[in-house]
């Protein structure tokens, strides 16, 4: 599995849906707020098989505004040994 930095911005109109949302969803503790810093935006980082799957953990309200972004961790001794910025999915 990948893992997946998904960002979900919504509108402050929406802020207490998503939130609701995503809390009868049982999500709310993995994902992080920007709200409260006037940012309406919430960040998950998670493991998934795409980035379709991914984008599954933000409510239908919102999530053709998310984005779902495949994360590395690049290894100190090889730091390009991943792949390529042109190899990027999206």
């Amino acid at each position: 599995m990948d893992r997946y930095l998904v960002i979900s911005p919504h509108s402050i109109e929406e802020c207490q849906h998503v939130v609701e949302q995503v809390e009868a969803a049982g999500y709310l503790t993995h994902m992080d707020w920007g709200c409260e810093d006037n940012d309406h935006t919430a960040y998950a980082e998670i493991e998934a098989e795409s980035h379709e799957q991914a984008l599954m953990l933000v409510p239908a309200l919102i999530r053709r505004k998310a984005r779902a972004i495949r994360v590395v961790k690049f290894d100190p001794k090889n730091p390009i040994d991943g792949p390529a910025p042109s190899e990027k999915q999206s």
